[in-house]
């Protein structure tokens, strides 16, 4: 079941309107689109449905993906949060779709991370964030085709009347790829492997240094 993000309820509006005008979708997309749905991820995902793009294909579908950082101790809200990581994974579906596809559908990915200096000045990072995505495909045995994507470093500075760190540090991750099903369900589940890879999530089963620290602290 896909946990709905906080404070969502224009995006899940917006996203019922496209369904609804959508209603005469092919079987085969509303296929994938439920099998989207089916896709279980970890507990610190919330997931929700947003507006797709309307005007690349006749049909679309998304979904949108952060991680959810539990409040404070004292419930205070924090003015800004660091290492914020977000995405978004959309389906195109266009039967008269151009040869490049190799297939119906296409799944459109985006990745977007907040990283301190060290990682966005590695050299070696995007090869590390692209490896992610191609071991979470193939641990999930998501079938897959005509893939293809970029890893970006960046680097910006806040002026004036902005929240935030007066520097900031992402990284970001855009890729494609055609399934070779209408069963999305583990490719649901491979992007958010790599989305909790990038958010530096520990991996399931195991617990972060910084939760140790915690739990020893705690009276």
């Amino acid at each position: 079941m896909f946990i709905p993000v906080t404070d969502a309820e224009n995006l899940l509006s917006e996203a019922f309107v496209a369904l609804d005008e959508q209603s005469n979708a092919p079987e085969p997309f509303n296929t994938a689109v439920a099998s989207m749905h089916a896709a279980s991820l970890r507990d610190e995902l919330a997931v929700s449905t947003i507006r797709p793009p309307r005007r690349l294909t006749p049909y679309s579908h998304a979904i949108g993906v952060e991680v959810e950082h539990p409040l404070p101790a004292d419930g205070t809200i924090p003015v800004h949060s660091e290492g914020d990581t977000f995405g978004r994974l959309v389906l195109l579906y266009d039967h008269e779709s151009e040869g490049t596809w190799q297939g119906d559908m296409r799944l459109v990915a985006f990745i977007q991370a907040d990283v301190d200096h060290t990682m966005a000045e590695d050299q070696l990072m995007p090869e590390v964030v692209w490896s992610w995505l191609l071991e979470a495909l193939e641990q999930r045995e998501a079938e897959y085709s005509v893939l293809g994507g970029t890893v970006t470093a960046t680097s910006s500075m806040r002026f004036g009347e902005i929240g935030g760190p007066p520097r900031a540090y992402q990284l970001e991750l855009r890729a494609s790829w055609t399934p070779d099903s209408t069963d999305l369900t583990r490719h649901v589940q491979a992007f958010g492997d790599v989305l909790a890879a990038t958010a530096g999530l520990p991996a399931e089963g195991t617990v972060s240094l910084a939760d140790l620290a915690a739990r020893r602290n705690r009276p």
